[in-house]
C-alpha cells in the first residue's frame, strides 16, 4: 500500500502548488483531499489515518499547531503516529524553535529543493519505522514545540477577572484548581464555585506559573499540588482526581510523561 499524505492549507493556490511539487518528487505518494482549515484537518486525519501530515501553521479556526495537538491526542494508540511537517512563513526566530524541537518544516512559498530534502527525510523515517528501528518521536517533538509556543509571561497572573451580569468577580489564581476550555470561554474552577472567562486556554496558558499549573490535555490545565491520585483505565488512559473535586480529568498522551511512575 502506498503511503498517504494529508495537506491542510487555507490558501488554494499554495495548496495546489504543494500538491504539484509532492507529486513530482514522490510519485507513489497518495495525496488525500486538501483540508482547508484546522478543524477539517483534524476530522480527516482521525478518520483516514494518513502516515504524513503537511500542516499550515496559520489557518482559520484551529492553527496547524492546534490541529497537530488535537490529532496526536486523539490518535488511536494501536497506530503509529503520523509524521508531521509544518508549512510556515514564520521568521527566523520561530524557525529556530522548530529546529530545536526536531520538527520538520518547509517555508512558503515552497521551494522544490527544500521539499525534496523533507521528502528524503520522511522516506528514511518511514523505512526505519517499518523495520521497527525508529522510536515514535512525534510526541516528544510536538511537546517541545508546544512548550516553546507557551513561553511564560512576566510576571505570572495573580488574579482572574470574571464578569457575571453587572458584577465583576476577582478570583485569586491561588484558589484555582483547574482551567478548562469551553468553546470561546475558559472555565475557572475553584473548590467552591466555577466562573466563565471569555478567553482561550492558549492565551491564558503563558500567563500561568508553569511550576504551579500543569497542562494535562489540550483543554485542561490543573494546579499540580491539588492532585490527589492518578489512575489508569483498561484502555491505558490516565485520569486524575483533584482535592475538593469529584470529577476525574483525562490526561492526554502528550502529557502522560508527567506521571512516569505509572
Amino acid at each position: 500500500m502506498p503511503y498517504r499524505a494529508l495537506i491542510a492549507e487555507d490558501e488554494p493556490l499554495l495548496a495546489q502548488a504543494l500538491r504539484v511539487e509532492l507529486t513530482a518528487l514522490w510519485p507513489d505518494l497518495r495525496l488525500l483531499p486538501t483540508a482547508p482549515d484546522g478543524e477539517t484537518a483534524v476530522s480527516a486525519a482521525l478518520q483516514q489515518h494518513p502516515e504524513l501530515l503537511f500542516l499550515d501553521i496559520r489557518m482559520p479556526g484551529l492553527s496547524g499547531l492546534d490541529a497537530a495537538q488535537a490529532i496526536v491526542e486523539d490518535w488511536p494508540p494501536e497506530r503509529p503516529l503520523p509524521l508531521i511537517v509544518f508549512v510556515t512563513a514564520y521568521d527566523q526566530h520561530a524557525l529556530e524553535a522548530f529546529e530545536r524541537s526536531a520538527v520538520d518544516y518547509v517555508l512558503k512559498p515552497v521551494q522544490a529543493a527544500r521539499l525534496a530534502q523533507t521528502c528524503d527525510r520522511l522516506r528514511a523515517a518511514l523505512k526505519l519505522r517499518a523495520g521497527g528501528v525508529l522510536p515514535d518521536a512525534a510526541i516528544e517533538q510536538l511537546r517541545g514545540l508546544l512548550d516553546r509556543a507557551a513561553a511564560p509571561a512576566a510576571p505570572p497572573l495573580r488574579v482572574i477577572q470574571a464578569g457575571v451580569g453587572s458584577t465583576l468577580h476577582f478570583v485569586p489564581v491561588g484558589e484555582v484548581l483547574y482551567f478548562e476550555a469551553a468553546d470561546k470561554y475558559v472555565r475557572v474552577v475553584t473548590a467552591e464555585r466555577e466562573h466563565l472567562v471569555r478567553s482561550s486556554l492558549r492565551d491564558l496558558l503563558p500567563q500561568l506559573d508553569a511550576g504551579v499549573f500543569w497542562q494535562i490535555h489540550r483543554g485542561t490545565v490543573v494546579r499540580a499540588d491539588t492532585i490527589v491520585s492518578v489512575t489508569r483505565d483498561e484502555a491505558g488512559k490516565q485520569h486524575l482526581l483533584l482535592r475538593g473535586r469529584s470529577e476525574r480529568l483525562a490526561v492526554s498522551r502528550l502529557y502522560a510523561h508527567r506521571f512516569k511512575a505509572m
